[in-house]
């Protein structure tokens, strides 16, 4: 089951969210922002988007500090090595890539 990132209300009404996907074990750890059909990928051992498009400028600067806040990354790369026991945040073989 995916886990979901609890955004305030106002982010929440203008359709953004903040999840873990189910099914990502062959990626590299990341969060995945959300809007619409968009989605961005933020890796979870290195803190950069992983893609270009769509434009990484497009996401509210107060979703990307709101993820980056100590406790609450923590909360995601717990929530990942929860999720994905194989291929958790701080893994050895994340240079190997």
């Amino acid at each position: 089951m995916a886990f979901t990132f609890r955004l305030p209300d106002a982010l929440r009404k203008a359709r953004w969210k903040v999840k873990i996907r189910d099914k990502e074990t062959r990626e590299p750890p990341h969060v995945t922002i959300l809007r619409s059909t968009d989605s961005w990928r933020i890796n979870l051992r290195t803190g950069e988007f992983m893609d270009a498009r769509p434009d990484p400028g497009e996401v509210p600067a107060e979703i990307i500090d709101l993820i980056m806040e100590q406790k609450a990354w923590q909360q995601l790369c717990d929530a990942w090595d929860a999720m994905y026991p194989n291929n958790p945040v701080s893994s050895d073989d994340e240079d190997e890539e």
